[in-house]
């Protein structure tokens, strides 16, 4: 039941055994199944030319990237639409993936210095990236308007017992903010804050298990998050409004409080063609995808209110496949584990069986 893995995995999840890092605020312990809403995209187009990485992203290449949809709270429609603009824009070249942000932002702050301190105490951005779409070794990267950075390797996300590897460093990481305004200073309103970065490829091929850098048509599942705390003036100071909890905006919705759910995360699809002429291309195994993780989650709610897993899928309440495409789905169970599968019928006629496990890992045989 289990799928053969790089022998890395088993080194970095000893590491994380005994290292972790406190999750970030937009995470909720609900095994409840959200009802996701559909993933964004991004065509993401070569560089024209190399970039300066000056956090101020007016290097004339940055001109043909197209902004993503400005940022919506992390719950998606449930919330209000956020107060504050946060939009990002990525660009790729053989040595690094680039990603640009721009946050409008009236006060300024920022308090951290100490490189992988938990950043998003401060205001922060941040870059979620799975390169294969499996749920697990993910890569995490936030930095707050002092520039302050801290990188994160996750083996598995939080709620399935993954352990954040913070000592995980990204070697060649450029990074760089520049200031609309001033910071620390409550004495005016300040315009923003954009960021700068550019992540080598040898450090995303790590656990990558693709062709790094991307082939063109290549599809990584990414988002982009930004923590937004409320402030209050205390003499020439900000300090955090205390009793309030931080806004959570992202790029693509998550549906819930949670930014470790990489199922929901965005598609971003990578292209060597002139500006403009790739369209985004749906993913032809998110319907496998879909009805995986509604076992999965049906589980997860399962067995915290059974002290078990279901053994079939009628015990659980989720009905077969309604999709064409989807067939001999079979649901294994042992006392600790589980395995869900599905034959997928592709558009090119071919046939995938896909699997989830009781960790969330989800992968085509």
């Amino acid at each position: 039941m289990k799928p053969p893995r790089h022998p890395l995995l088993y080194a970095v999840c000893a590491i994380a055994a005994t290292i972790g890092a406190a999750p970030s605020p937009a995470t909720s312990p609900s095994p409840s199944a959200p009802t996701p809403p559909a993933p964004l995209g991004y065509v993401c187009q070569r560089a024209s030319a190399p970039l300066q990485i000056d956090g101020r992203l007016d290097d004339p290449a940055w001109r043909d990237a197209p902004w993503t949809a400005d940022f919506v709270d992390i719950e998606g429609d449930a919330r209000p639409r956020p107060a504050l603009r946060t939009r990002a824009k990525m660009l790729w070249d053989d040595e690094y993936l680039y990603v640009g942000a721009e946050m409008a932002e009236p006060h300024l702050w920022a308090t951290l210095t100490r490189h992988d301190a938990v950043i998003f105490q401060d205001h922060d951005f941040e870059v979620f990236i799975d390169p294969n779409g499996d749920n697990h070794e993910y890569y995490e990267f936030e930095i707050n308007a002092l520039g302050t950075g801290w990188d994160l390797l996750l083996p598995r996300p939080y709620k399935d017992g993954g352990r954040a590897v913070h000592d995980w460093e990204i070697p060649g990481l450029k990074s760089a903010v520049h200031l609309d305004g001033t910071l620390n200073d409550p004495s005016d309103t300040d315009r923003g804050w954009t960021v700068e970065l550019a992540f080598p490829w040898p450090a995303l091929a790590e656990l990558a298990r693709r062709p790094t850098p991307p082939r063109d048509g290549d599809q990584w599942r990414v988002n982009f998050s930004r923590v937004e705390w409320s402030l209050r003036v205390v003499g020439a100071h900000y300090e955090k409004v205390p009793g309030t909890k931080e806004n959570n905006w992202v790029w693509s919705p998550q549906g819930v409080v949670n930014m470790h759910r990489p199922e929901t995360w965005g598609y971003v699809q990578f292209s060597t063609g002139r500006p403009g002429t790739a369209a985004l291309q749906p993913d032809a195994t998110r319907p496998a995808r879909q009805w995986l993780h509604a076992v999965y989650y049906a589980q997860r709610a399962y067995r915290e209110g059974h002290k078990r897993w279901a053994r079939t899928l009628d015990e659980l309440g989720v009905a077969a496949p309604p999709d064409a495409a989807l067939t001999r789905h079979v649901l294994e169970v042992t006392t600790d584990l589980f395995q869900a599968s599905v034959d997928l019928r592709l558009p090119d006629g071919t046939t995938q069986r896909w699997n989830i496990r009781q960790d969330a890992l989800v992968w085509p045989d």
